[in-house]
C-alpha cells in the first residue's frame, strides 16, 4: 500500500511540475514583444504576442522623406520585421516544453502534424483573411457543384409535381 501510495505521490509531483512549467511557458508567451525600425529610422513597430501590432511611432521627418504608398510600404515591411522578431521569441519559449523533434514554428503556424503536400496551398484556392491564407479542400467545389445540381433537380421535381 505504501509502495502506491508514494507512486501516486510522485505522479502529484510530476504533475504539478509540468503544470508550473507549462504556466511559465504561458506567461514568457504573454509577455512576448519584437521591436524593429525602418533603415532610416523613420518608423518603429512594436509586435506583442499572436502578431498582434501594438504600438507604431513615425518620426515627423517620415512624412517629408516619403510619399504615402512609400510609408505605407516602410510601415509594413518594418511591422513584419516586429512580427518575425516576435516569432522567434515565441519559438524559444515553446522550445522549452516540446519534444526536441518539434518545430515550434510548425506548431504555432498548425502544420506540425501534417506533410507539406497537405497544407501546401494553390492560389487557385487561397483566400486572403489579412494575415494568413486559408485554403479550401480541393474537392469544395466539386461537392458544391453536386449538391447545388442535386438541389436544383429536386426543386424542378417539386414544381413539376
Amino acid at each position: 500500500m505504501d509502495d502506491h501510495r508514494a507512486q501516486v505521490e510522485e505522479l502529484l509531483a510530476d504533475y504539478r511540475r509540468s503544470r508550473e512549467q507549462l504556466a511559465s511557458v504561458q506567461r514568457e508567451l504573454a509577455a512576448v514583444c519584437g521591436r524593429a525600425s525602418s533603415p532610416d529610422g523613420t518608423v518603429e513597430a512594436t509586435v506583442g504576442s499572436g502578431g498582434k501590432l501594438v504600438g507604431l511611432e513615425l518620426s515627423e521627418s517620415a512624412y517629408r522623406r516619403h510619399r504615402p504608398e512609400q510609408l505605407a510600404e516602410l510601415i509594413v515591411r518594418t511591422v513584419a520585421a516586429a512580427a518575425a522578431s516576435a516569432a522567434e521569441d515565441t519559438y524559444q519559449a515553446l522550445s522549452a516544453v516540446l519534444p526536441s523533434a518539434t518545430d515550434p514554428a510548425a506548431l504555432v503556424a498548425g502544420t506540425a502534424d501534417l506533410l507539406p503536400s497537405e497544407y501546401a496551398v494553390d492560389d487557385t484556392e487561397t483566400v486572403d483573411l489579412g494575415r494568413q491564407p486559408v485554403r479550401g479542400r480541393r474537392d469544395d467545389d466539386e461537392d458544391n457543384e453536386q449538391r447545388e445540381s442535386w438541389l436544383d433537380s429536386e426543386l424542378i421535381d417539386r414544381r413539376v409535381r
